[in-house]
């Protein structure tokens, strides 16, 4: 189990909701088919179910706020009506819908709620102040939120706010951070899971603690990496994807052309300073790739990194490497994956991907996974029941593991020191 929360926030339970007007911020921004425009993944909307049930037991006046897509993709910017008609069902009462975020038809719709009662409001990323190049673009501070119209709109028709939005923990948006200076505030169960699940990640790891870091993304992976690294969270990080072929890059090894040229066009030979310095200071926690694949006249074909260069894009690690990296996972006490090990939708390079999961989900250590494409890998090949925690988040878990302090986590302390 994950260790108490050390974040000051406050529970759940610290109010009493019988009769009251709850803003309830989640996220359930969940991917959806760019052809039938439907939700394909529930994930999200099935953690959040345990704080809307607890608020509407206790007889809270629940009004449900949450966004869908965004300004960057923009395909995902739909309605949240379906979002109402799946909580509807699987909380088996009514989440009744109104497609107004908070004009006068939402305040209408609250100031109508009896308790018990549930509704979800339109999607807050029609709001111009929620969408992400509006907080690039204007920067405000919480406190200079309160004029928005989100929060002038719905704050006065409520008497308490609780956060469950861990996902997007890393938006300083007015839905987000500014409802706690002026509403007595408390974090949902989502929010206190999943800080405890990383904060045991990260400060009190049953050891061995392994990461395998992997994917495309590797900014992300290496802002991590630094982290865990220097406070010693990590015992030993086990790299692959395009993180492994930097390191190998690092090492000095020739990878071929046609990787090096997908690396230098996507701007990720930056990296390799990092990789340089990482390995320097701390090369006996790393674990680069001895092996990797790629294929030529249809079959999968395997090279020792000795034996590098190759003419031929390398997108998976190779058996050598799947069978080292399953003997430190088999000995962890802690393992933490951002990442798969290549290029798992084409079955030609699944198998690393495939092999390292198998191995987590039959491992003894606590182990806690993370990030859109590393669940979509964990969903295929594996049943998730079999990890311990499934973390809802992307980048907000990156930051959090990379040492960022974000903005929800601030604005949560700030309204933990209030007295109401």
């Amino acid at each position: 189990m994950a260790e108490e929360v050390t974040t000051k926030m406050r529970s759940l339970e610290a109010f009493d909701y019988n009769g009251k007007t709850v803003i309830l911020r989640v996220d359930i921004n969940s991917p959806i088919d760019p052809h039938t425009q439907r939700i394909v993944n529930e994930n999200r909307l099935n953690m959040s179910l345990p704080t809307i049930q607890y608020l509407l037991e206790n007889k809270a006046k629940l009004v449900i706020l949450a966004h869908q897509g965004d300004t960057l993709d923009y395909h995902n910017l739909i309605p949240l009506q379906e979002h109402a008609e799946k909580l509807s069902d699987k909380l088996g009462r009514e989440v009744k819908y109104i497609d107004d975020a908070c004009g006068p038809a939402a305040q209408e719709a609250v100031k109508a709620l009896q308790p018990g009662e549930a509704v979800l409001l339109g999607n807050l990323r029609y709001l111009t102040e929620e969408v992400s190049s509006f907080e690039k673009e204007v920067k405000l501070a919480a406190k200079d939120m309160l004029n928005t119209y989100l929060i002038r709109s719905l704050a006065p028709l409520a008497n308490f706010y609780v956060n469950d939005a861990f996902a997007a923990a890393h938006r300083n948006a007015p839905s987000m951070v500014a409802f706690q200076e002026v509403l007595p505030t408390a974090a949902g169960r989502l929010l206190m899971t999943e800080v405890s699940a990383l904060t045991k990640v990260m400060k009190s790891p049953d050891r061995p603690a392994v990461f395998v870091l992997g994917g495309l993304k590797i900014s992300d992976a290496f802002g991590m990496m630094k982290q865990v690294l220097e406070n010693g969270a990590a015992d030993k990080i086990l790299t692959c994807g395009i993180t492994g072929h930097i390191m190998l890059m690092a090492k000095g090894y020739d990878i071929g052309a046609k990787n090096e040229k997908f690396i230098k066009d996507r701007s990720l030979d930056e990296f390799i300073k990092d990789a340089k310095d990482y390995l320097d200071h701390y090369g006996k926690k790393i674990v680069y790739p001895l092996d990797l694949a790629f294929e030529k006249d249809g079959q999968r074909q395997e090279l020792g990194i000795g034996d590098l260069p190759t003419d031929e894009l390398c997108m998976d690690i190779g058996q050598k490497t799947i069978e080292l990296f399953k003997h430190e996972l088999a000995k962890a006490g802690t393992i933490f994956v951002n990442g798969p090990a290549g290029v798992y939708e084409n079955p030609v390079f699944a198998a690393g991907t495939q092999e390292i999961w198998q191995s987590i989900a039959e491992a003894k250590g606590y182990s806690v996974v993370g990030g859109g494409d590393t669940v979509s890998a964990a969903q295929r090949f594996i049943d998730t029941a079999n990890i311990n925690y499934v973390c809802t988040a992307g980048g907000a878990m990156v930051r959090f593991l990379s040492g960022v302090k974000m903005p929800l986590v601030s604005a949560m302390e700030r309204s933990f020191s209030k007295q109401y």
